[in-house]
């Protein structure tokens, strides 16, 4: 009987040694969970903000200006555009 006792006590310690454990692992995948969801939220904005960047730099306006203002390019009057067929 007392072999018994001994042997279910030992089941009883390892098993709420267990139940801790997996309850430590579980609250620290918990924390690198929310730290990871906050990093997507924080990349979420940034793509965002890279998008808005992204269509401002490309506006036809733009485009056009620094054409003609820095690299001194004008519109072709129509007689001197030339198709080229493929």
């Amino acid at each position: 009987m007392i072999k018994l006792n001994i042997v279910l006590f030992a089941i009883v310690l390892v098993c709420a040694l267990a139940l801790v454990t997996s309850q430590h692992e579980v609250r620290k995948l918990f924390t690198e969970l929310t730290r990871q969801q906050e990093t997507a939220k924080q990349i979420d904005v940034e793509w965002g903000q890279l998008q808005l960047e992204q269509s401002t730099w490309g506006t036809h306006g733009r485009v056009e200006g620094i054409a003609r203002d820095e690299l001194h390019m004008v519109i072709p009057r129509p007689g001197e555009l030339r198709i080229v067929q493929p």
